[in-house]
Parts: C-alpha cells; sequence; structure tokens
C-alpha cells in the first residue's frame, strides 16, 4: 500500500487531468472511478487517525484516572 501522501499526490493528479478537457470521456470515468476509490481509502485512514488523537488526548493524565471518550465532555449532561 502507498503512503497517504503519495495516495493524495494522486488524487491531486486525477482530479487535474480530469479538470483539463484534452481526455476522452472514457478517459475521464476510469480516472474518476480510482479517485473516488482513492479518496474513500483516504477518508478512512483520516478517520481512524482521528479516533486515535482524540483517545491519545483524552487519555488520563494520572493513573487509575479514567479517559475522557467524548469530544466535549463539558456539554455532556451530568458533567455540570
Amino acid at each position: 500500500m502507498s503512503s497517504f501522501e503519495t495516495r493524495l499526490q494522486r488524487l491531486e493528479e486525477i482530479s487535474m487531468s480530469i479538470r483539463g478537457s484534452s481526455i476522452e470521456l472514457e478517459e475521464a470515468t476510469s480516472l474518476f472511478e480510482e479517485g473516488i476509490t482513492l479518496a474513500r481509502e483516504l477518508e478512512k485512514e483520516l478517520s481512524r487517525v482521528e479516533q486515535k488523537i482524540e483517545i491519545l488526548v483524552n487519555s488520563p493524565s494520572k493513573e487509575g484516572e479514567k479517559p475522557v471518550l467524548e469530544l466535549f465532555p463539558e456539554l455532556t449532561e451530568g458533567n455540570s
């Protein structure tokens, strides 16, 4: 599997190619399909990274303290 950056660069190349008027419809359709696949893969990877960051940011700072799993714990009922 390619790195995130490599796949993102490929997605940008596809986008620029499709925007150009010099490609045929069949090629544009093929590139679009590749781009959609890449975009979905990148979105999933970003989601995994965001979840990991959220867990790290909300991990307990003291031993025995429970981690905060809500994004905005101050807005959760019962924590006022």
